[in-house]
């Protein structure tokens, strides 16, 4: 087939101006005030103002998977099974209530520094793994738009354009951190707004298209049955919820300049997130009212199911003037990069601070870690390209991405963050019940069987028709919270020995931690138990030693007994 040279161009010059601004923007990322090199690679340098942060964190959610979805499930599955675009909306405004105040205030540099401050470096590790395999997904998906977007463009196979989109974003990425990514989102939402809009009046005045409003309930309004209502709450649940732990989320949250603004950004994004997804529900909407037999597409009609993850695309090609159809779809490429730089910057920054500084070598220089980031970045895309050509639905893959976070991290952050007396040995047991119980029920979609059929269980299609996600995610909260206080109870009241606190963070406390105890309060010695503070924020990579902390004539680790360790600590 031929390549269409319009197309190509389009593309090309939004690509040059994405990697100009992303060039440009890398010149910001130099060390200011007390932020260390890290945090200015990571959350530039704590100095995103509201509003860079309100394009930023909306850029984000709004990538190739949320606007290609979105009009892909309005077109199969009708506009009430469209949840996502609320769904996530809802997750920012939980996030900015409940969760953003509290991370930003504690100066945390990732999702995962709370955890490992808690519930220990190793624990951190193992919470690392659905967090990874969250923004894998999700940077699949987007990789995976781009590329059906850019076949219908250029009218080639989609692996070489997946390969050279994330290429572009990487690049940027690599060269300026959040300061790059930040910025380029800011130029990739307008690319998308202006992109989708502009592209709306001229599909729906197409002649092959009637009115939306026309037999709307038989083309993109379908009722839900009764049957599914259980399954259909779950979903949303799923959404709504594992929407907030993610890396993604919390980087742009750490990088505001106040906790206050941490918050006002999620809510104003809440409110962007249905704004930018609008044009392509109504795109969907349009997509469903066309007898595409009057158009020039040239496949199957009705449009069979493998053809309706490129039915935004498809819409914009075939129902827009030329001019109109290059720039919808050269913006829409440019624009959905935004999400897969910055989940490949997020997975990477949990990867060097979190599991190379924290677990496998604490004395590692900034700079080391710097170039951790950088080569995590390219392990980060690999498997993201994996997934990207492997799995057909981008809807699919953009959904199944929040659902380890959901069953797993979720309950997690809420325990960590509200549950005092949480502790390892519940975190440990919530992670593995609670990922029991979620593969137990199998997803269909990837081809995973049901080892648990629940109540409602259809034996035809071998779907779970009983909402098993959230009850997944019930079963790792309740498990991390009575294994705490049950393991609490059993060494404090002398049933299990002291020696028996392997985890060491009920009785069997390391004197080091003891004396740091001793000398600060009780909330600062929970907040960091081993850990310090850098330049007034927190470091789980920084270890206090009984060196650090005890001079000669020192009795301030005679003052803690054995025996009045649990009270210290509660």
């Amino acid at each position: 087939m031929a390549i269409h040279i319009p197309g190509l161009i389009a593309i090309i010059l939004f690509y040059v101006l994405i990697v100009a601004v992303g060039i440009w923007a890398s010149r910001k990322s130099k060390k200011t005030g007390d932020s260390t090199e890290t945090e200015e690679v990571m959350l530039a340098g704590r100095n995103i103002g509201l509003i860079i942060g309100i394009f930023t964190m909306t850029a984000t959610w709004v990538g190739g998977a949320y606007i290609n979805g979105t009009a892909e499930v309005i077109m199969s599955s009708g506009l009430l099974f469209c949840q996502a675009p609320v769904g996530y909306a809802l997750s920012l405004v939980f996030g900015g209530l409940f969760f953003a105040n509290r991370m930003r205030t504690e100066g945390y540099v990732t999702m995962l520094d709370p955890f490992q401050i808690k519930f220990g470096e190793r624990m951190g590790g193992l919470l690392f793994i659905p967090a990874l395999l969250g923004e894998v997904f999700w940077t699949g998906a987007v990789l995976a738009a781009l590329g059906s977007t850019l076949s219908v463009i250029m009218e080639l196979e989609p692996r070489p354009a997946i390969i050279i989109s994330a290429c572009v974003a990487l690049f940027y990425t690599l060269i300026g951190g959040l300061y790059s990514v930040a910025y380029t989102d800011v130029v990739q939402l307008f690319c998308i707004f202006f992109g989708l809009w502009i592209s709306v009046p001229f599909a729906m005045t197409h002649p092959a298209t009637t009115s939306i409003a026309v037999n709307a309930t038989q083309n993109w309004i379908h009722p839900i049955p009764t049957s599914v209502i259980p399954s259909y709450i779950d979903s949303f649940l799923l959404l709504t919820f594992g929407g907030i732990p993610w890396q993604v989320y919390f980087q742009r949250v750490l990088s505001a300049k106040t906790a206050l603004k941490a918050q006002i950004l999620s809510y104003i994004a809440a409110f962007g997130c249905i704004v930018m997804a609008t044009p392509a529900a109504l795109l969907g909407a349009v997509a469903a009212s066309t007898d595409w037999n009057k158009t020039d597409w040239p496949g199957e009609v009705p449009i069979p199911a493998k053809d309706l993850p490129l039915i935004l695309p498809m819409t914009l090609q075939y129902l827009c003037p030329p001019a109109i159809t290059f720039l919808g779809l050269g913006a829409l490429s440019a624009a959905v990069m935004s999400s897969a730089d910055s989940s490949i910057l997020s997975a990477a920054s949990m990867f060097a601070r979190n599991i190379y500084r924290s677990v496998f070598r604490h004395a590692a220089s900034e700079r080391e870690i710097i170039w951790v980031m950088r080569g995590a970045i390219f392990g980060v895309s690999a498997l993201a390209l994996a997934m990207a050509l492997c799995v057909e639905s981008i809807y699919i893959l953009w959904y199944l991405c929040a659902d380890l976070v959901y069953v797993i991290l979720f309950p997690q952050l809420v325990s960590v963050i509200y549950i005092k007396k949480s502790n390892t040995y519940g975190s440990l047991g919530g992670y593995i019940f609670g990922m029991f119980i979620r593969i137990a029920g199998g997803e269909h979609s990837i081809g995973l069987p049901a080892l648990i059929k629940f109540p409602l269980f259809d034996e035809v299609n071998q779907v779970q028709g009983f909402p098993y996600k959230t009850l997944a995610m019930l079963v790792t909260l309740l498990t991390l919270v009575s294994i705490s206080y049950f393991s609490i109870y059993l060494f404090e009241s002398g049933i299990l020995p002291r020696r028996m606190d392997i985890f060491m963070c009920i009785v069997n406390i390391p004197d080091e931690q003891m004396v740091l105890a001793s000398r600060e309060s009780v909330d600062e010695h929970i907040k960091f138990g081993l850990y310090g503070k850098e330049n007034g924020k927190v470091n789980p990579a920084l270890k206090f030693s009984t060196e650090d902390l005890i001079t000669p004539g020192d009795s301030a680790i005679e003052k803690v007994l054995p025996e009045k360790r649990s009270d210290l600590i509660q």
